[in-house]
């Protein structure tokens, strides 16, 4: 188990971290002037971003995400994709490896035919256009697929859709032009056979995006809507793979997802932690900088443990994902591992860093607030942390128990010790 840069990687590095620092940096403060005079209702692009997307293409820093087409393996994306999360609302989208996009280029690739590759993916992989990925729905603890209610029933040759989603990552996106919908297609096959996704254009009649709904008072600029299908029409043709696939279409493109969070919020975390130290090295506070107190020198200690904990969880996951692929039952208790880690963690050290910063914390004159607000948010989205630590508990309680280990637990017991009966 090798988690060294590879030579490959290495010189994606280099070139991503002078993009980085030459280019997107700098474009933050453009970027957030924009979106603070358009308002939180205008969800537009910012035009730099569009502008950086053209650089990025230019530096081959394009569809990293993809092993298809970047010739990237899964550890060697995770330690790009750590810095793109240190500016998360940027670099990701002008690498094109901003979410859900790539979860549904990661969809599309596995499961589209030729046509819909042609429609859809080739525009996507292109940065043309964007998507989003409609499965949560308020009314059902959608964290168990198989909750939802939202119905999608054949009708000579189109599916009739109807029910509500929220949380649609993209769709106020003027750019947002596809949606992959899970809905019920067969209530009464097997529970894990009953969901299929399809293909739904976003102008398709009876698509009503009813309002974007904001994380701790943020509306992201491609918003997180709540939308209701109303006899929304769409041609049999744009199913995905076939009908009772919906379950299984979510698990494959779910996995990647989230270690690519994961990957990003590595790099947020220590974004957090360097501006920690900078503020603490600047501040003076009783008579000594900050930096020279020692329940201040306790938070950075601890930060740097669990970022650094987290990094080689997220890279065990992404290198037994490259040996073993994605549907493996190690891969998908590394994969839950780290989704209940990371955020948590990046929570943690973004927490210390607005402690440190006192009022300007909290305040968007640095990055802190916002850092927050999404990271907490991570807890929530592509599975709650209860859902992802049932997973780890189940592999490890149904794990069998080794010679050694069982040796060891006969030594355990009251006979053993001269317990008390």
């Amino acid at each position: 188990m090798d988690f060294a840069m590879s030579a490959k990687a290495q010189d994606y590095h280099q070139r991503l971290c002078e993009f980085m620092t030459e280019f997107v940096f700098p474009a933050e403060t453009e970027y957030h002037r924009y979106r603070e005079e358009a308002g939180p209702k205008d969800h537009t692009v910012p035009p730099i971003v569009e502008d950086l997307k053209k650089l990025a293409k230019e530096r081959g820093l394009w569809n990293l995400f993809l092993p298809a087409e970047s010739g990237l393996s899964n550890l060697e994306y995770a330690q790009l994709a750590e810095l793109t999360g240190w500016s998360m609302e940027i670099a990701p989208e002008v690498t094109n490896c901003a979410a859900p996009d790539t979860g549904n280029m990661e969809t599309l690739h596995l499961f589209a035919n030729e046509q819909q590759r042609k429609q859809w993916l080739e525009p996507l992989l292109a940065g043309e256009i964007r998507s989003a990925f409609a499965m949560t729905e308020p009314a059902v603890a959608s964290s168990d697929a198989r909750n939802i209610e939202t119905t999608m029933l054949r009708d000579g040759d189109d599916y009739v859709i109807n029910g509500r989603k929220w949380w649609i990552t993209g769709a106020a996106d003027p750019r947002c032009k596809i949606m992959i919908v899970m809905g019920r297609t067969n209530p009464d096959a097997a529970s894990h056979q009953q969901q299929s996704m399809i293909l739904v254009p976003t102008d398709t009649p009876g698509v009503d995006i009813q309002r974007s709904l904001p994380v701790f008072g943020y509306q992201d600029q491609h918003g997180h809507c709540e939308i209701v299908f109303d006899n929304a029409r769409v041609p049999a043709e744009n199913l995905l793979h076939e009908e009772g696939s919906g379950f299984a279409i979510a698990q494959a493109r779910l996995g990647p997802g989230r270690i690519h969070h994961c990957m990003r919020a590595i790099g947020a975390a220590e974004r957090a932690l360097a501006l920690m130290i900078d503020r603490v090295q600047k501040r003076v506070a009783f008579g000594k900088p900050l930096s020279e107190q020692g329940v201040v020198r306790e938070s950075i200690a601890k930060s740097r443990n669990q970022i650094d904990q987290a990094r080689l969880l997220c890279h065990k996951a992404a290198w037994t994902i490259d040996e073993q692929g994605n549907k493996s039952k190690d891969a998908q208790v590394l994969v839950a591992q780290i989704k209940a880690v990371a955020p948590q963690m990046a929570c943690d050290v973004i927490d210390r860093a607005i402690q440190v910063h006192g009022g300007m914390g909290i305040c968007d004159d640095v990055p802190l607030a916002r850092l927050y607000a999404w990271h907490r948010a991570m807890r929530l989205f592509d599975g709650p942390d209860e859902v992802h630590m049932r997973t780890i508990a189940r592999a490890e309680l149904g794990r069998e128990k080794s010679a050694f280990a069982s040796a060891a637990s006969r030594q355990s017991g009251p006979a053993a010790t001269g317990g008390a009966g």
